[in-house]
């Protein structure tokens, strides 16, 4: 690395985003403006619907709609600063701007994996203690879950930031990524990044390895309560109300543990933009698909919209 001045508060970020592909520019924005449209229409239709029907208010779906805001928070962290770059010749953030980027996306998605941690709880509480779960999650006890999973993805950034921007950054100051990411920062780095990796693995560790361990032992119970089930019907349907969640949480913890957990010796930039690109905007986009396809509830709740709807519109056609 060229080495040259350390990079002050004072200072600016170069990124260098997708301009290594000059001629793919206007492609690449059309494309990711509809993926970040698609992510905030549909996670807020997702939002607005389970709040309008009382027979969405369920631990469920209360869940959800915080997994779905969070999803926004967490694309709107990165998306909106990338799309207004990519015309710009000098695609610049501040060291503050830097640091605040940084600390929401780690901060939502570290919350984005407790709160998939609480949802597994929740559908082993439902399979496995069906007489309990009014009891076992109640309203009371849900919104401490959430709590609890947004104080430690926030503390989760805290930790995370601290540790990095710590750290000195020399000249150049280029970052070779369309947003301010803990891989291409370490690369960026003049002063020894080893106790950064280390608070980095530990901290990951800690919120990905017990997120994952409720998840996996709440899947272990759900398993052995359906394999008891008798009728086919009963164990496709068990099966079913989990197939949604298990397929968010191997993509996101699939992905996330992928770029977090490498080391900087192994780093590719052009890889890690792709998987970025994977958990930090495709996989919000499909939440909300994954939830809705084969959810007979949101398909009746969307229904009841729709006769809804058009029960007003009749009315306001025959009331002059």
């Amino acid at each position: 690395m060229v080495m040259g001045k350390n990079i002050s508060m004072l200072d600016n970020f170069i990124l260098l985003g997708f301009s290594e592909h000059p001629e793919l520019q206007v492609v690449l924005f059309v494309l990711f403006l509809g993926i970040y449209f698609m992510t905030l229409t549909w996670n807020l239709g997702l939002i607005v619907l389970i709040m309008m029907e009382s027979q969405l208010h369920s631990p469920m779906y209360f869940f959800l709609s915080n997994l779905s805001f969070v999803d926004i928070s967490y694309t709107s962290s990165v998306a909106p600063k990338m799309l207004c770059d990519f015309f710009k010749k000098q695609k610049t953030i501040s060291f503050v701007g830097c640091a605040a980027q940084f600390f929401f996306f780690i901060g939502m998605g570290s919350t984005e994996c407790c709160l998939l941690a609480a949802m597994a709880y929740d559908r082993y509480a439902a399979i496995s203690n069906p007489l309990l779960y009014t009891a076992l999650m109640s309203r009371t006890v849900c919104v401490r879950m959430a709590t609890a999973a947004y104080t430690g993805g926030f503390l989760t950034g805290l930790v995370q930031t601290s540790s990095i921007f710590q750290l000195h950054f020399c000249g150049p100051r280029v970052i070779n990524h369309f947003f301010c990411d803990l891989p291409p920062l370490l690369v960026l780095s003049c002063s020894s990044t080893f106790l950064s990796q280390v608070v980095n693995f530990l901290v990951v560790s800690a919120v990905g390895g017990t997120s994952g361990l409720i998840v996996l032992v709440s899947y272990g119970y759900i398993i052995t309560a359906v394999l008891k089930i008798h009728s086919t019907q009963g164990r496709t349907k068990a099966f079913n109300t989990c197939a949604s969640h298990l397929t968010t949480v191997i993509l996101f913890y699939g992905s996330a543990l992928f770029t977090y957990l490498h080391s900087s010796v192994e780093y590719s930039q052009d890889q890690d933009k792709m998987v970025s690109m994977l958990y930090g905007a495709v996989i919000p986009m499909l939440n909300p698909i994954i939830y809705s396809l084969r959810n007979k509830d949101i398909k009746d709740a969307l229904k009841k919209l729709k006769e809804r709807k058009k029960q007003m519109s009749f009315m306001c056609l025959i009331i002059p």
